[in-house]
């Protein structure tokens, strides 16, 4: 693969970089790179599989648009493929009945599920109660760049603070209600109306 080649696919969410975060460094992540990394995508790349970027496999369910069951959907029939695969091989994932999935993070504990979705909140963001309303739909904010990463246009990975206590179908269905939200918050503010009626209890 040319240096181009990779750099577009880092720049396409298809490939993960070295990490530098220290703490992921000073816990070894970086150790040994690139040896015993790799990916995996469908033909579609809608559907990808990391190999040792943090945890031993990521599985990867996405695509542009807003059909999250589409998307949800193709993880659950992924993700039971790559579980068959595994236990063809006399492996499993690692899971405990108290914790759930073991994850390598600890805050990924019990269904080890992210369910991000990328959407523009230039006007919600600059409001002052921006942060306790994600708090109170269970979400969470990042810039599209990933974890440690700040938004630059007002755009957001919008994405579910739980990944225990709560089912695999309960986690994405607060994101998809949560983001539906948000989104209207923001037509009303960029129609000029004020959104203290819609605000989370």
């Amino acid at each position: 693969m040319t240096d181009k080649e990779q750099e577009q696919l880092i720049d396409d969410h298809f490939l993960f970089d070295k990490p530098v975060s220290p703490l992921l460094t000073s816990a070894g992540m970086a150790r040994d790179w690139p040896d015993a990394r790799g990916i995996w995508h469908n033909n579609a790349k809608n559907f990808l599989v990391w190999i040792n970027e943090e945890d031993h496999l990521r599985i990867i369910s996405m695509e542009t648009g807003g059909n999250m069951k589409i998307v949800f959907e193709r993880f659950c029939q992924g993700i039971e493929k790559v579980e068959k695969l595994i236990k063809h091989q006399g492996k499993k994932f690692m899971w405990n009945e108290h914790l759930g999935f073991v994850l390598t993070c600890p805050s990924n504990l019990g269904t080890g599920l992210r369910c991000g979705v990328h959407v523009k909140l230039v006007k919600v963001s600059q409001d002052e109660r921006f942060n306790d309303i994600l708090l109170k739909l269970r979400l969470q904010k990042r810039g599209t760049g990933g974890v440690d990463t700040a938004s630059t246009d007002g755009t957001f990975d919008i994405s579910n603070a739980d990944r225990i206590g709560f089912s695999e179908v309960e986690l994405v269905q607060m994101v998809i209600d949560g983001v539906k939200l948000l989104v209207d918050m923001e037509k009303k503010l960029e129609s000029g109306d004020s959104i203290d009626d819609m605000i989370p209890k």
